[in-house]
């Protein structure tokens, strides 16, 4: 009899591969349909058109929704009940038609920076008939908890050195286009390894939103910060002596030397520039400052705009020369933040104009949750040195008397 039922089955699988041209969904709904009724006939306690005392309720008909699946999309015909409702919640989720591998797909391809048009005909070449915009962006939610999770951790042990920088961002709001600030916070921690610590999106640059992310970054647990290197915006400066007490200000050497050009003329660009990178090109911080004091005096017989800059500068352009030298290379510009704005903009220029604040928190905090991941498994960025506690001296044990013969 069993043999006899797989004959029959097996049978009835060559049809339906020949009838159809795509087998393997024709199965697959015939299958999930069959599983659907075999439960409904349990909740009602009889079969289909079936008479029996143990009937507790009937059908009331069948309700179609699109399931998109891996195979395409597959037409389900959910039973209705005359009394109460039916869903099949071991296979479907409320108000998603979409399988979980294909969520992961498209959230997989938004990370990536595939823009939602592009998601769109991807999907569609996997044989899913509609995918539209609004449900794209739906499914790419799925990111949310990720991101939630991620700049809301705890920060644990200390960051000697934090990098801080803004990107603009074009998103809606209220009808219209407007600008917004994303603010990017990078410390290296005891390991020597860095860490994106913070991320937050906020109406302007300015000191107020400075203000606040800094302190977000010290209620999760941010210490230790000794040196914190960054452009010279005003408001950041502000909230970072406000914030961050006692630790020192390195202003950026690359945003600091196109702040000086614009003080020389044009066609002696070149030239000045050099003569400020022989600053940090000495090899121990007393020869760094005594060719600062050279430079100036160098440059003030005909640039004497640039001469009074660079002289006035001195304490925040040359902060770097009081950490270990092994570090100076990383930490007297931001050229590590705009590394990494780079990768940012590359994923974000595809979308151009976010429609709210979340969507670039979304996209923004899934790119750096992933790059964060890869530097917790590359070589350290830079070999950051313990102090040991010191050992108390050991009391001397007093000499065994000597006793007479």
């Amino acid at each position: 009899m069993a043999a006899a039922t797989s004959i029959d089955a097996i049978e009835w699988f060559r049809k339906q591969v020949e009838a159809a041209p795509d087998g393997l969904k024709t199965m697959l709904t015939e299958m999930v349909n069959l599983l659907m009724s075999s439960e409904i006939d349990a909740v009602c306690g009889a079969g289909y058109r079936e008479r029996t005392d143990e009937r507790v309720n009937s059908r009331n008909g069948y309700r179609g929704r699109p399931w998109d699946t891996r195979v395409g999309t597959i037409d389900l015909q959910i039973p209705k009940l005359r009394q109460g409702t039916y869903f099949p919640g071991w296979l479907l989720e409320p108000r998603r038609r979409a399988e979980k591998a294909l969520t992961a797909v498209v959230a997989e391809a938004y990370l990536q920076g595939v823009s939602t048009r592009r998601v769109e005909d991807l999907v569609q070449s996997l044989g899913i008939e509609k995918l539209s915009k609004s449900q794209v962006s739906v499914l790419a939610k799925e990111l949310d908890g990720v991101v939630k999770s991620f700049r809301e951790r705890p920060l644990t042990g200390t960051f000697k050195y934090l990098w801080l920088d803004a990107l603009m961002m074009k998103c809606r709001e209220g009808g219209r286009i407007v600008n917004v600030a994303c603010l990017v916070g990078v410390g290296v921690n005891d390991d020597g390894r860095r860490e994106i610590l913070g991320l937050d999106v906020v109406t302007a640059e300015d000191g107020a939103g400075w203000l606040a992310f800094l302190r977000g970054l010290r209620a999760r647990g941010l210490k230790g910060v000794e040196l914190v290197v960054s452009d010279a915006h005003p408001g950041l400066k502000d909230a970072i002596s406000s914030v961050l007490r006692g630790a020192a200000w390195q202003r950026c050497r690359t945003h600091f030397i196109r702040n000086l050009l614009t003080r020389v003329p044009k066609a002696a660009h070149g030239i000045v520039a050099t003569y400020v990178r022989t600053i940090f090109a000495q090899p121990d911080a007393e020869s760094v400052r005594a060719q600062h004091t050279r430079t100036v005096e160098h440059l003030r017989g005909r640039f004497q705009k640039a001469a009074d800059m660079l002289a006035d500068a001195a304490e925040e352009l040359l902060a770097f020369t009081a950490f270990p030298k092994e570090h100076w290379r990383q930490i007297w510009s931001n050229n590590p933040q705009e590394r990494l704005n780079r990768e940012i903009r590359r994923r974000t220029d595809v979308v151009g104009i976010f429609p709210n604040r979340d969507s670039i928190i979304r996209l923004v905090g899934a790119v750096l949750c992933e790059i964060h991941d890869d530097w917790a498994v590359v070589r350290r960025y830079m070999t950051i040195s313990r102090e040991e506690p010191e050992e108390e001296p050991k009391a001397l044990k007093p000499a065994p008397r000597k006793t007479a013969a």
